[in-house]
């Protein structure tokens, strides 16, 4: 039997190397295909993404989609929805800048190929308050890169 003596600094490595998914999986760290996550935008067809939010501009819209967001998307896009373990933050530049037409079709469509679920059964002022909710958050801070 051969023994192997390691220094601290391999072991250290070595955890590193072990824990580094667990780290990545952090608040804002969504990584599948981090370049693709928000492909599905661009899926939304032309009249579905040209629908105008009939709730815009009404402040109880945005509290109802924030109660909303904290029942069912929170869990997975994090708490203040920039990201957690199983969804992608929703307040990067493409979730923002997309239209609210855009936001409800994939709210009841989903993405269910990436874990998003379809939210049809949500009645349709609900999906528009969580749209409502979606488009009043501020853009994620860019870092420095």
């Amino acid at each position: 039997m051969t023994r192997t003596i390691t220094s601290p600094m391999t072991s250290a490595a070595l955890v590193l190397a072990l824990c580094a998914p667990l780290l990545s999986a952090q608040k804002g760290s969504y990584t599948p295909d981090r370049k693709d996550v928000y492909a599905p935008l661009a899926q939304a067809p032309k009249k579905a993404a040209a629908r105008r939010n009939p709730l815009e501009g009404d402040p109880d819209a945005v509290a109802g989609g924030a109660n909303l967001f904290d029942q069912h998307c929170a869990e997975c896009h994090g708490e203040l929805a920039e990201g957690g373990r199983k969804g992608p933050s929703l307040r990067a530049d493409p979730v923002q800048q997309a239209t609210p037409g855009t936001l409800f079709w994939i709210l009841t469509n989903g993405v269910v190929r990436r874990g998003m679920p379809v939210w049809s059964k949500l009645p349709e002022p609900q999906r528009w308050q969580l749209v409502s909710y979606l488009k009043s958050l501020r853009p994620a801070e860019k870092g420095p890169q």
